[in-house]
């Protein structure tokens, strides 16, 4: 999943002095104690290589600005045998897959086939509305969508009493983090729903809804939404340092003007035609009829690309670009703390570190404004 790519120091202003920027060799960057010891910590992990999968057609809700149920992938014929899904995930493992993310419409409504995946591919996460609780024998990471409070979640997703039923479900469980999802509409409302969260014992991470192609609805962001999204962030993850598994770069990435693919240029299929290395050789998104589709994989298929800030979709596009971020200390301890940050989110039993960086970071090429 952090396959890096060969960007040279030439291309990031940050760090320039009067004198122009310094030409930092890597060595001298890991010569600090602090970046060294978080660089080993999460270099043991790029063995991860991730493809996606659908399990189900099926949902027990419906949201606005959904994102399995825009394209075609919802029109498919979905496998319910679990068997054929063992084979699949086999298959994955011997083609060098190493990590799964099981989506769909809603995963938990087909258990056994989630009991056959986990036990075919045992490194993994389930993306899930948290309203069916998964059994406990599924190792997996889950990460639990949360759009708001009750009466957000009632109007947004037709669901009654969702906070309740989710923590009922999931409270105090090692595998769950709660996934914010921030929409222009559900700013304010982020930070009682995090205190909420909090003292029912629940971690929880960030997102930032990133519109479907054709969407026409009220969730999407403007510039304005975008920073009072950041603000909220940084104050709960200032509020609850313990229980949100957050950075101040993951903020400044999630909620730039510009999304992920123009910041940084998208390695997945669908955006990338090198077939080569990385993403583009490896990944694949598999439809719920076990069938996948190289010109549509990406990590959300059908998201509009130039709104593209999901922070799935992130873990592979910001990971991927180290050697862009390796031209000095901060911008490399930056990347390092967002790193450190996806596999706190994504891997069970990984434990975050603190920051090494405080201050907001521009993303490297980009000037210091668009991190105000």
């Amino acid at each position: 999943m952090i396959p890096g790519d060969a960007v040279t120091a030439a291309e990031n202003t940050c760090g320039a002095t009067a004198g122009g920027p310094r030409a930092w060799k890597f060595a001298d960057i890991l010569a600090d104690p602090r970046i060294r010891e978080k660089w080993e910590k999460v270099r043991r992990y790029f063995f991860l290589r991730e493809s996606t999968y659908d399990l189900t057609r099926r949902c027990n809700i419906r949201c606005d600005g959904c994102y399995f149920y825009a394209g075609e992938k919802q029109h498919v014929r979905g496998n319910p045998d679990p068997e054929a899904w063992r084979r699949l995930m086999q298959a994955e493992k011997a083609r060098g897959i190493t990590y799964v993310v099981l989506a769909g419409a809603e995963p938990a409504l087909v258990p056994d086939v989630c009991r056959a995946c986990y036990a075919a591919m045992p490194l993994g996460t389930i993306a899930t509305n948290g309203l069916e609780p998964i059994a406990a024998d599924v190792g997996y990471r889950l990460h639990i969508s949360v759009w708001g409070n009750d009466a957000t979640s009632r109007a947004v997703r037709g669901a009654e009493a969702m906070l309740e039923r989710q923590t009922e479900n999931y409270r105090g469980d090692p595998r769950a983090v709660f996934v914010y999802t921030f929409t222009a509409g559900n700013i304010e409302e982020s930070y009682a729903v995090a205190d909420y969260l909090v003292a029912r014992g629940c971690r929880l991470t960030f997102n930032v809804f990133s519109a479907p192609e054709t969407y026409t609805g009220s969730l999407r962001h403007s510039m304005a939404s975008l920073m009072a999204t950041r603000r909220a962030m940084r104050e709960i993850t200032r509020r609850h340092p313990a229980s949100v598994l957050f950075s101040g770069y993951n903020a400044v990435v999630h909620t730039h003007a510009l999304g992920l693919h123009d910041l940084f240029a998208c390695p997945y299929p669908r955006r990338n035609p090198s077939t080569s290395l990385g993403l583009g050789r490896s990944f694949r998104q598999y439809r719920a009829d076990l069938t996948w589709d190289r010109g549509a994989a990406c990590c959300v298929p059908d998201t509009d690309c130039a709104d593209c800030r999901h922070y799935a979709a992130g873990s592979a596009i910001v990971t991927a670009k180290m050697f862009r971020h390796a031209v000095d200390p901060t911008l490399f301890s930056a990347w390092l703390d967002y790193v450190d940050t996806y596999l706190a989110v994504w891997v069970t039993d990984y434990v975050k570190s603190p920051d090494l960086v405080e201050d907001l970071v521009a993303p490297p090429g980009v000037a210091r404004e668009g991190c105000n």
